[in-house]
């Protein structure tokens, strides 16, 4: 997505209505603005509409507050509920990770070249053992400590902490790239819509800390990966995006594992783009995603 100064996207939500379609898109010619792109889905089963448009304004109407108001009434007509983003303004994202660093270096390295619209202001870990890699890529590690054991009032001063680093870095989506933490109620409650979560697919099968062991054991012939928004359900969030990769009994555990952590990198990446690009939108339980 081009970064222009004068780029927007909006992004909308409505009951399904006749005119929706025609009365966006004449509000924004009679304003002057050039539609790059728009993608449209009616979800019959719900009776939603949903409606994301990447346009560039003319001068006279550049900044999100303006824009706004602009669609204003048309909101009120069609109890839309609609959002400006100005692709000018990258997302700050702040990425979690425990001691597999396999998605928070594919991250790291698409960010640094050029391949996400974001800036990565930090990496926060309950252990040290990525320090060394945030460092390469230059990015600001914070180690939030959290002894084994922990009981749940310790575990909840070390989200605090990591609240607090959110909110003193301005943070707008927290990627969590294999960080092995549940997360607390009160934090997920803070995070809705904010926080992206990667795990393979193998759930609720093969749970715990070697769950490609388990699965080479059982001799599994799929392997996946699930990219889903954080809630305060385990795992069950709405699903961002998945992917399955065909395996055989010719692999070993490191091979399953290899080709495991591979689908997980491609997945988390596709979710974590498609949110700072803002082509996804809340259905319910449900995502649409415009990719």
């Amino acid at each position: 997505m081009p970064a222009c100064t004068n780029d927007y996207v909006l992004t909308l939500s409505c009951l399904d209505a006749k005119g929706i379609v025609h009365s966006v898109s004449g509000l924004l010619y009679q304003a002057g603005c050039n539609i790059l792109d728009s993608q449209q889905f009616g979800d019959q089963a719900t009776g939603l509409f949903f409606m994301r448009v990447h346009f560039a304004a003319p001068a006279h109407l550049d900044g999100a507050d303006k824009l706004e108001l602009l669609f204003a009434d048309l909101c009120q007509r069609f109890g839309m509920h609609a959002r400006i983003h100005a692709c000018a303004q990258r997302p700050r994202v702040l990425i979690a990770v425990s001691r597999q660093a396999h998605c928070l270096n594919d991250l790291l390295f698409r960010w640094r070249a050029g391949q996400m619209p974001m800036d990565v202001v930090g990496v926060v870990s309950n252990h040290r053992d990525c320090a060394a890699l945030a460092a390469h890529y230059d990015v600001p590690f914070h180690h939030e400590a959290l002894p084994a054991g922990a009981d749940a009032q310790a575990k909840r001063a070390q989200e605090q902490r990591i609240e607090a680093l959110m909110r003193a870095q301005r943070v707008d989506l927290l990627v969590l790239a294999r960080y092995m933490q549940i997360l607390s109620a009160e934090f997920c409650a803070g995070l809705q819509g904010r926080a992206i979560n990667i795990h393979h697919s193998f759930l609720p099968s093969f749970k715990g800390a070697r769950p490609y062991a388990q699965a080479h054991q059982r001799g599994v012939k799929l392997i996946g990966a699930t990219a889903h928004y954080v809630t305060a359900d385990l795992d069950e969030g709405p699903i961002i995006e998945q992917a399955v990769e065909r395996v055989d009994h010719s692999l070993d555990t490191d091979a399953l594992t290899a080709v495991g952590q591979d689908v997980e990198n491609q997945v988390l990446a596709r979710a974590v783009r498609w949110h700072v690009e803002h082509r996804i939108l809340m259905n319910g339980h449900k995502t649409v995603v415009f990719n």
